[in-house]
């Protein structure tokens, strides 16, 4: 398939190929558009937009914080947001609404990141509400964090690239030297084409001290000092090792989180303080109330947002008599009060995404700070070269003082200054100027002793300098006093705490139903009826569909749970305690409809147990009959729908729940009856087994129907009973003819 698009014009001449080229029509491979029109744009995401580099910041983080260095806003007074803003412009030309946008995100009042690097003052919203809105940029104020001068920290000493901006009017830092590693600090997320990243957020000290140990053994166990993740809002996460461990050698890997909640007693109310990073309080909220609505909690009275400007808090009012941390394991459970971060730790190193392990990735920082120390320390060195430089020409000058005055006296011309000074001393042109240019109060003793003295001191800062560049150990030293002072100055205790599986109580569908007795009913055409006794009483006289019949009446507990069987060999469980109590009046609840049966699958059998004790009798076509305990249907997950609930290699007959001592009389199409009883095979726990021949059929022979002996059923029973199995059965007699029971 190709796509008719323009031809490109030529690179020289531009403006004459459009012109020449306007209106030419050439056919072009789709391969070849792609690459020409969209590779450029997903390569501009990946590296310039949606993916952070080592220093942990994308482009557009970078630009908003580097204008607000420039500013200033390190020291002194907040400034109008607005202002940075604008001034932000000059660097990201995308519109005042974006930048405003991750200037929220940075700001502590968001309370989106670990360690804010912006001050604010104002409504910033929350990161933990979805329906909590910033203000606009005009109202709030804002300055640079104390932490955020590590991320300067000798930006002007050529510890990094600075690159033309947008349009070439000023230059920009192509990444920050800064004197930590931010970049697993603070938490970042991003999608580019094709690729994302999402990076959680680890406690500032732990992640030094894990830096400080690679520094000194590169082989170091990063788990032994890296406990976890630490998220902005706090949290419990459930520890998990191996999990961890995945995180720290490949990059990608999960972290369960959940909320924290305390009790107060007084007003009888759950209080949750604080939220996984990946929800929001309105989304927990709705789905709390979604499940009350579905009547699966029952046990809330009241859910509240107490929101304010302590801090977050969501009460949950619950009903007399409710084990509030029972209640919480179930909302761990059914909601995202319990939730999963993911993480993909995609990172541009050089330009090229990578997708790194948490210690592969502190290599490459360490890597990457040498780099800016090394360069720092050079500057340093050239600007003492060039002072100790200066000194020395001066020293020969400060040798005979009297011999440079007269030198500068008898010279005509100013000019002449300079090349006298370099002849009458044998000096450069550049400590002639510097010495040209001393005042002539400084021709004194004390003076000329400080030079001196200067120049010792330069001599030995430059020989520890030239050795630091020679030592990479010196080098590595260095970064460790800085981390060391980071984390003297930033680090804090954890707010994310960790609870080890073996601690924790796991919510089980437990039975918190009422225990009262109820009348169940459920007709052939598969409608369904929940009613008291009392309301029984009072009306008895059941509404059915014309042509419908009723086909169980039981009285049981509220507590039972229940089983229905299709003609599909699946069967559907629910609790009795889910239908809603009803009347005889009405039609009651369509089975079909509630369960989700498949479209054209029919209801063939129900049975209500308590326990899944007993045994399930199941009867074929082909005569055979499968025994199977009612516990094989009993699942420790809250499944609502089993398949393979018995064999469909012959059509199903009929079902029944095997009654103590029960028997059953089989009816053949050839007119023949056999009395079966159900101890003379064994139960087999498939559930989809074949069963055990029981009735032998002649040539076309079937299993008609199956019925309950009763002791009306017939007059001589013992003639339709056998000692051996499979048996023929026998004809009907006579006599039996008038006390048959027929379905």
């Amino acid at each position: 398939m190709a796509k008719k698009t323009r031809q490109p014009a030529a690179k020289s001449s531009q403006t004459d190929a459009y012109i020449k080229d306007a209106g030419v029509v050439v056919e072009q491979s789709i391969t070849e558009t792609l690459e020409v029109n969209y590779m450029p744009y997903a390569m501009s995401v990946i590296i310039s937009r949606a993916l952070p580099e080592i220093d942990g910041f994308k482009p557009a983080h970078r630009k908003l914080l580097y204008t607000m260095y420039k500013m200033g806003l390190l020291t002194g007074a907040r400034t109008k947001s607005a202002n940075v803003v604008g001034q932000t412009m000059r660097l990201n030309p995308h519109g005042d609404a974006a930048i405003y946008e991750t200037m929220v995100r940075l700001a502590r009042g968001n309370e989106a990141l670990l360690h804010p690097y912006v001050d604010s003052k104002g409504n910033f919203g929350k990161a933990y509400s979805r329906d909590m809105a910033y203000a606009a940029s005009r109202y709030t104020e804002v300055k640079l964090e104390k932490i955020a001068a590590e991320l300067f920290r000798d930006i002007d000493k050529n510890t990094i690239d600075m690159v033309p901006n947008y349009d070439n009017t000023m230059l920009e830092p192509s990444l920050f030297p800064t004197t930590f590693p931010s970049v697993l600090v603070n938490a970042n997320v991003g999608i580019a084409v094709s690729m994302a990243s999402a990076i959680c957020p680890f406690n500032l000290a732990e992640v030094c001290e894990t830096t400080i140990a690679l520094l000194r053994n590169p082989a170091h166990d990063v788990a032994e000092t890296l406990k976890g993740p630490d998220f902005p809002g706090g949290g419990t996460i459930i520890h998990n090792q191996d999990e961890l461990q995945k995180i720290y050698d490949t990059g990608r890997g999960s972290v369960r989180v959940r909320a924290r909640y305390s009790f107060d007693k007084t007003e009888n109310c759950i209080e949750i303080t604080q939220i996984p990073p990946t929800t929001t309080v309105e989304v927990i909220m709705d789905k709390i109330i979604d499940l009350i609505k579905q009547n699966k909690i029952k046990e809330i009275a009241d859910i509240r947002d107490e929101t304010d400007l302590n801090g977050l808090k969501l009460a949950i009012e619950i009903k007399r008599a409710v084990d509030p941390d029972k209640l919480m394991q179930k909302l761990f459970k059914m909601t995202p009060l319990e939730d999963t971060y993911s993480c993909n730790f995609n990172v541009l190193i050089d330009g090229t995404p990578r997708v790194l392990g948490a210690r592969d990735l502190l290599l490459e920082w360490i890597q990457f700070r040498q780099g800016c120390v090394t360069r720092r320390v050079r500057f340093d060195l050239d600007k003492r070269k060039e002072k100790l430089h200066l000194l020395q020409g001066l020293s020969k000058i400060l040798i005979d003082i009297d011999k440079a005055i007269r030198i500068v006296r008898e010279t005509e011309e100013e000019t002449e200054v300079v090349p006298n000074l370099m002849i009458g001393f044998g000096i450069d042109e550049v400590q002639a100027e510097y010495v040209a240019e001393i005042k002539l109060r400084h021709l004194n003793r004390e003076y000329i002793l400080n030079r001196l003295e200067e120049i010792r001191q330069l001599e030995m800062d430059i020989a520890e300098m030239e050795d630091i560049l020679q030592s990479p150990k010196k080098i590595n030293k260095i970064i460790i006093e800085e981390l060391r002072e980071v984390i003297k100055k930033y680090g804090q205790p954890r707010r994310s705490l960790f609870v080890y599986p073996a601690d924790l109580e796991e919510y089980e569908e437990e039975e918190t139903a009422a225990d009262y007795p109820v009348n169940v009913f459920v007709t052939a055409e598969g409608y369904f009826k929940k009613i008291t006794p009392q309301s029984l009483r009072m009306s008895s006289v059941q509404k059915l569909k014309d042509g419908d019949s009723v086909v169980i009446q039981q009285e049981v507990s509220n507590r039972c749970e229940l089983l229905f069987f299709t003609d599909k060999a699946q069967v559907y469980k629910a609790r009795l305690a889910d239908f809603a109590e009803t009347k005889a009046s009405l039609m009651g609840e369509y089975l079909p409809s509630r369960l989700g049966f498949d479209e054209g699958e029919k209801l063939v059998g129900s049975v209500i147990t308590p326990d899944y004790t007993g045994e399930m009798l199941f009867f074929f076509e082909n005569g055979k009959v499968s025994r199977v305990p009612l516990s094989a249907y009993a699942t420790k997950t809250n499944r609502k729908k089993l398949q393979n609930a018995y064999s469909d290699k012959s059509p199903l007959v009929a079902l029944f729940q095997q009654g103590e001592g029960a028997e059953y009389v089989l009816t053949s199409n050839q007119k023949r009856k056999l009395i079966f009883n159900p101890e003379m095979i064994a139960p087999k726990t498939t559930r989809d087994n074949q069963g055990v021949a029981v009735m032998t059929l002649k040539k076309n022979g079937r299993v008609e129907s199956v019925a309950l002996l009763t002791p009306e059923t017939f007059v001589n029973p013992h003639r339709y009973r056998t000692k051996t199995l499979p048996a023929a059965g026998a004809l009907l007699r006579q006599e039996d003819l008038g006390e048959q029971l027929t379905l």
